[in-house]
């Protein structure tokens, strides 16, 4: 768990027919990470890729399929049946070809269904023009022949008979209205727009027209009522097809989402093949994997390709790049859900350097205390707790928050335990007394109040004494932070053979050594003790290898010491190095003192809120809402405001008074090529 897991540089040889599989293998299972390459890739596959992606897009938007939600096979595939059944176990090619075809069907079926709604739309706005006109004009006493003029309707009045009425209809459909007067004579009404096609099928049928009589006024009502019994025909239809869009939606989003994910997957790999070497007949490509996976993948590609694959693995000092600093070798952790929950913090700062120690386990710990120690109250604990706990258990609704659910389960479970030792809940310092006495008084004998006091009350057993205690319990943190920040150092200086540096440096086992010696002598004053002569000797020495430490290793390196900027610079430089060493180690204990004063100011405001409360509850009713109301507000404020700086200054702590140790060199996050998340714009 302290270090990153050992990685491997392989070559892979793979046959022309057999790519497609195993780059579908390696994208599925995240196993590789590819050397990255410049520049843009396309290709006449790839456009046609592009193509299909783009038209299942525009399928689902019209439906109202979510595609972006495309983003792994195990959400998509559960659910039920659908038209993927039996897809398992298929070869990536003869996936693909079925995968078309069915975009194919899919697709058209719903294209077909979306230009139906927008004929169906155009033609009930053409009908709705055409009877607001016809009924802005309907009572109006003006000459039938002076309609001609209308901007939206074309009448037409003649002579056809019944069977020409019915071929009429049948061409027409609903394009026009078809009006019978009487037993041979008809009035036909249409759009502007649709007056060519109405004449076209008039002159079919042999329509006869006839001039309308001058005394012939307004617009007859049946014609009114055919026009307003289309509109609602057309209505219809259109609701018809809303039904049949939201069965089609039910019926075919899972088909969509997986054919999103499918053909997005085919994009990546027709755009990955092009950044590899290849020929008429083979591909070769190199990457990074895992080493403990090595032997899993390599036999499950060598059973993919039928045994038509040749694999070299190489260990990282084998790799010129790698050994010439040119190329870092790729990092990846292996941590249980407590500690995978911090990976992020250390992550913001920098990547650990492949082969040093992995400090994400030590960070989650003291996150956790820290955070603890500084947010000490059961009830709030319990709400930062009961957050990580929504997360876990709702992730596709609070996705968003996914990375903050074990670091707020952690760090709530810790400010419960703080809250329980403090005796407060919810800042009420009262609801666990009595629990805490009965405890207290059968583990020690001695009833208590409360475990710990951090407000220094006489009144309630608590005192500077005890205040004071803690502080130096904080400090003793710090020490231990520290301490582990140059250990840390010194090991990885080590394992790249900087010795000077791991020796003979302010951060190193001179340094080391000049700290924990500092601290010796300063707890052996406080408990009554005093400096010695022999003291100076144990100060001394450290000291010494921290200002000589470049003239010191090349006598051991056995070369002969140089003075590169002269005596002067070389006597400035170990002085100010001297300096900076004391100040430094100081500060970062000093810095501590911090966690205490937060428990401090976290308490202080808690009981300024809880007095207030139990003040305001004593005064009646009015009172008694006030008391709840100030309750509520400063437990909200506590929560979200000293929460955010609590978190903030233990990250604080982390960063300036620990990695500052020992991340002197970041290194690159293992980062493989996969199909996790790769779900295109659509």
């Amino acid at each position: 768990m302290l270090r990153p897991r050992k990685m491997k540089f392989i070559e892979l040889v793979v046959m022309k027919n057999d790519m497609d599989n195993v780059l579908d293998y390696l994208g599925r299972k995240a196993a590789i990470q590819f050397p990255e390459k410049e520049g843009t890739f396309d290709n006449p596959e790839i456009s046609n890729i592009r193509n299909i992606i783009t038209r299942l897009g525009d399928a689902g938007e019209y439906i109202g399929v979510n595609l972006h939600e495309a983003k792994n096979e195990e959400t998509l595939s559960s659910g039920g049946d659908n038209q993927f059944s039996g897809f398992q176990g298929v070869d990536f090619q003869t996936r693909r070809q079925k995968n078309e075809t069915l975009v194919e069907s899919l697709c058209s079926e719903i294209e077909r269904l979306k230009d139906r709604q927008n004929k169906t739309e155009y033609e009930k706005s053409r009908v709705r023009e055409a009877i607001n006109e016809a009924r802005a004009f309907s009572k109006m006493n003006m000459p039938f022949s002076d309609f001609e003029h209308l901007s939206f309707l074309c009448l037409r009045f003649g002579r056809l008979d019944s069977k020409g009425i019915s071929e009429l209809n049948e061409s027409l459909k609903n394009r026009a209205v078809i009006i019978p007067l009487d037993e041979n004579r008809i009035l036909a009404a249409s759009s502007k727009k649709g007056r060519f096609a109405l004449d076209s099928q008039l002159k079919k049928v042999s329509f006869e027209p006839i001039a309308v009589p001058d005394n012939y006024r307004g617009i007859p009502a049946q014609m009114m009522t055919s026009m307003n019994e289309q509109y609602e025909k057309l209505g219809q239809e259109l609701e018809n097809i809303n039904a049949e869009k939201e069965k089609a939606r039910s019926n075919y989003a899972p088909d969509l989402k997986k054919l999103a994910y499918e053909w997005n997957i085919a994009l990546v790999i027709e755009e990955i093949k092009l950044r590899f070497t290849a020929t008429e007949s083979m591909y070769h490509f190199s990457g990074w994997i895992v080493a403990d996976r090595q032997a899993e993948i390599i036999r499950e590609l060598s059973k993919l390709t039928g045994g038509r694959i040749a694999v070299h693995s190489y260990s990282p000092n084998e790799i010129p790049s790698v050994k010439s600093g040119k190329e870092k070798v790729p990092v990846a952790m292996k941590h249980n859900a407590f500690v995978k929950g911090f990976e992020g913090i250390v992550f913001s700062y920098g990547a650990p350097v492949y082969g040093t120690i992995d400090p994400t386990a030590i960070v989650a710990f003291f996150f956790t205390l820290m955070f603890g120690i500084m947010f000490g109250d059961a009830g709030q604990g319990f709400l930062l707790f009961f957050s990580g706990f929504l997360i876990k258990w709702f992730p596709k609704r609070l996705s968003k928050f996914k990375k903050y659910s074990t670091p707020l389960v952690s760090v709530g479970i810790a400010s419960m335990i703080m809250g329980l030792l403090a005796g407060s809940v919810f800042t009420n310092e009262h609801l666990l007394v009595a629990p805490t006495r009965a405890v207290t008084a059968a583990v020690t004998g001695y009833p208590m109040d409360r475990i710990l006091h951090i407000l220094p009350m006489a009144s309630e057993g608590g005192s500077i004494t005890k205040l004071l205690y803690f502080f130096a319990f904080t400090v003793a943190i710090g020490v231990i932070i520290n301490s582990l920040g140059l250990i840390i150092n010194i090991f990885n200086r080590c394992v790249f053979r900087k010795f000077q540096a791991a020796f003979f440096s302010k951060t190193g086992l001179a340094g080391l050594v000049f700290f924990w010696y500092a601290l010796f002598i300063a707890i052996r004053i406080i408990l009554g003790g005093r400096f010695e002569a022999y003291d100076f000797a144990g100060l001394l020495v450290p000291v010494v290898c921290i200002f000589f430490g470049p003239v010191i290793w090349r006598l051991i390196a056995g070369e002969k010491p140089v003075l590169e900027n002269g005596l002067l610079s070389f006597v400035m430089e170990g002085f100010v190095e001297v300096l900076d060493t004391v100040s430094t180690y100081f500060s970062n204990t000093v810095s501590f003192l911090r966690v205490g004063a937060f428990a401090l100011a976290h308490a202080v405001f808690s009981f300024i809120v809880f007095y207030f409360t139990a003040q305001l509850a004593s005064s009646g009713i009015t009172g008694t809402l006030s008391a709840a109301l100030i309750m509520i507000a400063g437990n909200a404020i506590i929560i979200v405001l000293e929460g955010l700086i609590v978190a903030i200054q233990v990250i604080r702590l982390q960063y300036y008074e620990f990695f500052n140790k020992f991340f002197i060199e970041t290194g690159v996050e293992f980062a493989p090529f996969s199909f996790k998340d790769k779900s295109a714009s659509l």
